[in-house]
């Protein structure tokens, strides 16, 4: 059997499909596992916020197309980037132990997010992030950062940024955990849902495959992601929303899961927050109480002015 793997260019998605690619061959050394690398829309406009030209799922197209035009097996992602739904046809198969989840602080001359000082320019392309860390510093001046992890460090070190925040799982797999001063707390900023976890899309038919993938998701994580995208679905929350969300297994329960999550105003100035919890196996009812909390206490009306009330999921 041999399984083709679409993967964009840059040095973390690339490091993303060796590693599913050696988890399936650790499955069965039998099987020829080829890369396909790619440039996405996504990759190839980088002078435009990500939610002035369709959010996240513009890093997926081209490899979506890929696999339904059978020039591609599977694709893998980095789950945050993921739509919630998916292309007829498509499925998302397997979802892989979660690294740390956390964003992170990465400067060259200061040694936390708090020791900023007033007006310092801070580099993101995460609404989430922006809003939630304007809303502790709204002194600081908020800057939107585009490109692969290499591009947006090397403006850094061209000074075009006091600071910048980036995934730390991203960091952590292509080995630059030494750029990394600060992971920030959960009360600072709320991971976005899905962040720090690799999934595998692949065709629906192709049950042999499938078969074979299935065996590389990690339950845990598939349990959290899948609540943490339960609250987006029901919040119809695209890339575009500052909303965060958080999903964990009780430690001193196995079978409970619980899940913090927030939504806030572009600018940081209005949060709402929710927790909830129960039973692991309703991990997708767990999500959407989470996201009811939200709504009850008016989530509808930080959403509706970025133009998301009744449009559904925006990637």
């Amino acid at each position: 059997m041999k399984i083709i793997i679409a993967t964009r260019k840059s040095q973390l998605a690339l490091w993303q499909a060796e590693y599913i690619c050696q988890r399936i061959k650790q499955l069965d050394a039998s099987v020829q596992v080829e890369l396909l690398p790619m440039s996405t829309q996504g990759d190839k406009i980088l002078d435009v916020p990500l939610a002035k030209i369709g959010g996240k799922g513009l890093f997926l197209k081209e490899l979506e197309t890929a696999i339904l035009e059978k020039r591609a097996d599977i694709a893998v992602h980095s789950m945050k980037d993921v739509p919630m739904e998916f292309p007829q046809g498509l499925q998302l198969t397997a979802i892989c132990e979660r690294e740390d989840p956390r964003d992170a602080f990465v400067s060259n001359h200061y040694e936390n997010f708090q020791s900023l000082p007033k007006g310092a320019r801070v580099g993101t392309s995460s609404l989430r992030r922006k809003a939630q860390l304007a809303h502790a510093r709204p002194d600081l001046n908020f800057i939107d950062l585009r490109g692969n992890i290499h591009t947006r460090m090397k403006k850094l070190d061209d000074g075009e940024y006091e600071a910048i925040i980036l995934a730390a799982a991203g960091l952590l797999r292509v080995n630059q955990k030494s750029r990394i001063k600060e992971f920030l707390s959960e009360a600072l900023c709320l991971s976005a849902g899905g962040q720090g976890a690799i999934g595998i899309e692949s065709r629906s038919s192709d049950q042999t495959i499938n078969k074979l993938l299935e065996k590389l998701t990690d339950a845990n994580t598939w349990d959290c992601v899948m609540a943490e995208r339960a609250l987006n679905t029901k919040l119809q929350g695209g890339c575009q929303v500052p909303i965060a969300a958080y999903a964990q297994i009780d430690k001193n329960n196995l079978s409970g899961l619980s899940i913090k999550a927030l939504v806030a105003s572009s600018d940081g100035k209005e949060i709402m927050f929710a927790n909830a919890e129960g039973d692991r196996k309703n991990y997708w009812q767990i999500g959407e109480q989470a996201a009811q909390s939200l709504l009850d206490q008016g989530a509808q009306r930080l959403l509706a002015p970025l133009g998301l009330e009744n449009k559904g999921l925006n990637h």
